[in-house]
Order: C-alpha cells, then sequence, then structure tokens
C-alpha cells in the first residue's frame, strides 16, 4: 500500500493507493485544508488512523525547493524532513518531491480523459516535456527521457524573471518593481496575480473580493470576467493567459518540449474555455524558430485531473523509491 500526498499552501490531498495488474489504484483520499494543521505529521496521523492502512512506501510532492529530502514549505509554515517522515511512518525511506516534480511523474499515468489538448503540433516519441502550473504560486518541470522511463527534474521556475515583452507587460513590470524589491512570475501567474494585474489596468475600479476578507479576488474577476460585467475583469484574464503562454513558450524554448507542453494547477482548469479561445497558444508560438525548432509543433494540452500531483507523488514511491 502507497501512502501519497500532494501538499500545498491552500490545501494538502492525502490518498492511498494499491498496484493492481500493474497499475495504480486509489483506495481512499482525503483532503486537509493545510493551514488549519500544525504539520505534515499530523494530517498524516489523522488518515492513517482513519482508514487504519499498514503502508510499504510513501512519497509526497510539496511547494518549495528540496535540499537534501528536506524542505521549508512555501506558502505554507511547515518544514518537513523525509527522515523524520520515515521514522514516524516506520518505513526504510519517505521521498520528498517539489510539487511540480511530482505533476509532471503524474503526467506519465494519465489518460486520454485527463486532457484537453489546444494545439495538436507535432509529437514526438520519447522526447522531453515540460509542465507549467500556476495556483497558489507557480511551479515548472521537464520531464526527460533516460532511454527506459521519464524522469522528472525540479525548479523554482515560479521565482525566476519576469521578462515583459510587449509595451503593455513592459508597463506592468515597472507597476510591479514600484511595489516589489523583485518583480518575479509568481507575481503575476498564481491567483494573486489576477488583482495586481487588475489594479495595474485600473485602480479606480475596486471589488469586494479586494479587501482581503472573505472573498477570492482571483474567483470574483475571473467570475466578472466570464460574465462580461466588468470589461477590466475581462482585461485582466486575457492579460494573465498572455502572460501565462508567453512563458510557457520561455519553458518549451528551455527545454526543447517536442514530446509537449502540459499545462496544469486549478487556474487553468477553471478558465479553460478563455484558454481554449488561442490568446494562450498565440502568446506560447509568438516568437522566432530556434534553429528548426518551431513552437506550433510543440502539443500544448491542459491538465484536467486535479489528482495529477497526487497520483505522480504515489507513482514516485512505487516506480522510483
Amino acid at each position: 500500500m502507497i501512502l501519497a500526498g500532494d501538499i500545498g499552501g491552500t490545501k494538502s490531498n492525502l490518498g492511498l493507493f494499491n498496484v493492481e495488474d500493474g497499475a495504480m489504484v486509489r483506495v481512499a483520499h482525503k483532503r486537509y485544508a493545510s493551514r488549519e494543521h500544525a504539520g505534515l505529521h499530523e494530517i498524516a496521523q489523522d488518515f492513517l488512523h482513519e482508514t487504519a492502512a499498514k503502508i510499504n512506501a510513501a512519497a509526497f510532492g510539496i511547494a518549495g525547493p528540496i535540499l537534501q529530502n528536506r524542505v521549508q514549505a512555501s506558502n505554507l509554515p511547515w518544514i518537513v524532513d523525509g527522515a523524520e517522515m520515515a521514522k514516524f511512518l516506520a518505513l526504510p525511506r519517505v521521498r520528498l518531491l517539489n510539487d511540480l516534480q511530482a505533476t509532471a511523474y503524474g503526467v506519465s499515468v494519465l489518460g486520454p480523459n485527463d486532457v484537453e489538448t489546444i494545439s495538436a503540433g507535432v509529437p514526438v516519441e520519447n522526447a522531453t516535456r515540460a509542465v507549467i502550473a500556476a495556483g497558489t504560486g507557480l511551479g515548472e518541470s521537464i520531464l526527460y527521457w533516460d532511454g527506459v522511463q521519464y524522469v522528472a527534474m525540479p525548479s523554482e521556475a515560479g521565482h525566476a524573471d519576469f521578462a515583459p515583452n510587449t509595451d503593455q507587460q513592459a508597463d506592468l513590470w515597472k507597476f510591479l518593481k514600484e511595489k516589489n524589491e523583485y518583480v518575479f512570475q509568481e507575481l503575476i501567474l498564481a491567483g494573486r496575480g489576477f488583482q495586481r494585474i487588475h489594479e495595474f489596468l485600473n485602480p479606480s475600479i475596486k471589488h469586494p473580493g479586494f479587501d482581503g476578507q472573505q472573498i477570492d479576488p482571483a474567483a470574483e474577476i475571473t467570475q466578472l470576467a466570464f460574465a462580461g460585467t466588468c470589461p477590466v475583469c475581462v482585461q485582466t484574464v486575457n492579460l494573465w493567459i498572455e502572460i501565462y503562454g508567453s512563458e510557457a513558450g520561455n519553458l518549451a524554448l528551455r527545454a526543447v518540449a517536442r514530446g509537449g507542453i502540459y499545462v496544469a494547477g486549478g487556474i487553468a482548469v477553471k478558465i479553460l474555455m478563455k484558454i481554449k479561445e488561442g490568446r494562450f497558444a498565440a502568446a506560447m508560438q509568438r516568437r522566432p524558430n530556434a534553429g528548426g525548432f518551431a513552437l506550433k509543433d510543440v502539443p500544448v494540452h491542459v491538465v484536467l485531473d486535479e489528482e495529477c500531483p497526487l497520483k505522480g507523488a504515489a507513482y514516485a514511491a512505487w516506480k522510483y523509491s
């Protein structure tokens, strides 16, 4: 029995998986509000007590850089140590993965109904794939073929510099620079980025969620954009998608991702209709060919299965521990 976890700043998902006939089968699942708990030990203990499960492997995907199998979680006041978790769970080893590394492994077990293809491209078998995911934060990972299987590389690309490529984006960079020492991708390409873009476009228009109380401003802005009742919200979502597509193009170039770009994370699913309109793919492809490598040939898929990182952590525990 495999214990897997997808640990994020907002929510933490735990699951139990069996391997049956060469495939993973989820047998239990529970979602926790991360900040209502003191740490991973607490929710793992609750979950295992509730399920009465006996496990023989475990892995957890966690937002943050994994250093010597230990991590100070991003967007969450938790320190998770793999060696301590192994002792706590009475296992030889517990593997910790960066959350996007777990998501990338999850891509390896997705079925055809788990993705929405927004640009078919010209896929190349066993070519490098790349994963980008905006949610509470921004993460990126690269999957490379080692001759036998895909191996996922972690990254902290969400903290890399935001590189504007239009006059409007340059003005956005200046707007953000006035309030921040560094202007990095995650300032924009995360849930909090919607309000920042809205305030840049028109600071005179404010919505109830902007006061930081009960309403999520990202959900509020996207809902108003879909309803068409706030022109600034429509512009905000369009600009956010354009920047997201551009960063996906940067990732595709860095990885030479002929195997495809996989857009994961909760935001993409929620605004899928807007992403499918073409603005994302156009921004991704709007750059010169690199020695015959054309981004129009890179397939683009949106991951619909929000349990992809949970399944990826389980897969890593099964195949790579």
